[in-house]
């Protein structure tokens, strides 16, 4: 926090610090809240940093996966001892990057802390519209906005009155998903873990129907139930036995875009898929992708998406908590489904 204003030279920086490598679920207690005194609000000048006041982080399944010795090919892992990062929203304090200048909000990956040093602009991007929360940045406007749009519209390409399946549809992906599908013309089904979620799901977000996965024992009988004619497209967010069951759903030329495997994450042995065989007799798809594929396509994107945020043709919710120290606790949440819709930590708000 800084002592009186920002334009002091010296401020203390709150920081959540990643203590050691995780095995199963994890814990709270498996970060700690520090506090670094005499942090000097200047970037040096033989370097390209930027300094940026944090003001909302974002709390992302992924992050998990980081949190092994095992390499997520894609983020590398947490260091133990040095503050967890992860997609957040901030304020430029200080730049030796001729893109940017004091000032700035941006986007992109930064530190769980409350200033954050950042060595590379790769990855980050200037927020030119301010109209819209500032927190959207972190969700429908940020990177899981951006998963959604290239999953659905280039991965499934999908085809108006087609069949959608997605899971964790109430999450910062899902939900967006099937509004996208419904945008198309097609029939969207969502999976969530609540009875409160699936409410969500139909009365807020459009989807045609959903139901809670904790309540069905059979998860194929489920799925023959909300899909008599079969699914034609499966947004796969969650793995194990719902693939499983999905893969004996899919119809001819179905196709998975495979974006994430939350139950998996906290497995030490993942579970295995049984009915591969079904791909090779339905001819489905099955296209894993990365975010950081889509980047160069995020102003087109935006294009996209700001109008209907605008109309309220999309409608988007999030999961507040306010307070860095807060943030170990809500990401944790998010692997007992205890958020409703995008968890945000909000460390300053504008």
């Amino acid at each position: 926090m800084a002592d009186g204003s920002e334009k002091n030279a010296v401020v203390s920086n709150k920081k959540v610090i990643f203590k050691d490598y995780v095995s199963g679920f994890p814990k709270e207690s498996d970060m700690a809240v520090t506090v670094d005194e005499n942090l000097k609000l200047k970037v040096a000048g033989d370097s390209q940093g930027i300094l940026v006041k944090n003001l909302y982080l974002s709390c992302d399944p992924y992050m998990r996966l980081l949190m092994t010795n095992r390499s997520s090919e894609i983020f590398g892992t947490y260091t133990p001892g040095a503050p967890i990062t992860g997609f957040g929203v901030g304020k430029v304090i200080d730049s030796r990057n001729p893109e940017f200048k004091e000032g700035d909000l941006v986007w992109g990956i930064t530190g769980w802390e409350e200033y954050s040093l950042l060595t590379s602009s790769e990855g980050l991007f200037k927020i030119h519209h301010t109209d819209i929360p500032l927190s959207y940045y972190t969700g429908i406007l940020g990177m899981p906005g951006l998963t959604a749009y290239g999953g659905f519209y280039e991965v499934c390409a999908p085809k108006k009155g087609e069949y959608v399946f997605v899971s964790a549809a109430s999450g910062a992906v899902g939900q967006l998903v099937g509004q996208f599908a419904k945008l198309m013309g097609c029939y969207v089904v969502g999976s969530a873990g609540t009875q409160d979620k699936v409410e969500l799901l139909k009365n807020k977000f459009g989807f045609d129907d959903a139901f809670n996965y904790k309540e069905e024992s059979d998860l194929n009988a489920a799925l023959k139930r909300y899909f008599p004619e079969g699914i034609d497209i499966y947004f796969e967010n969650v793995g194990g036995k719902m693939l499983d069951a999905v893969i004996l759903n899919m119809r001819v030329h179905g196709r998975i875009a495979a974006c994430g495997m939350i139950s998996q994450y906290n497995r030490d042995q993942p579970e295995g898929v049984q009915n591969l065989m079904s791909i090779v007799y339905k001819r489905v798809r099955i296209e894993g992708f990365a975010v950081f594929d889509y980047y160069p396509q995020y102003s087109k994107f935006l294009d996209f998406i700001l109008p209907y945020i605008r109309e309220g043709k999309v409608k988007y919710v999030e999961d507040i908590v306010e307070g860095l120290e807060n943030g170990p606790a809500a990401l944790i949440g998010l692997f007992s489904g205890r958020n409703m819709g995008k968890q945000v930590v909000v460390i300053a708000p504008q």
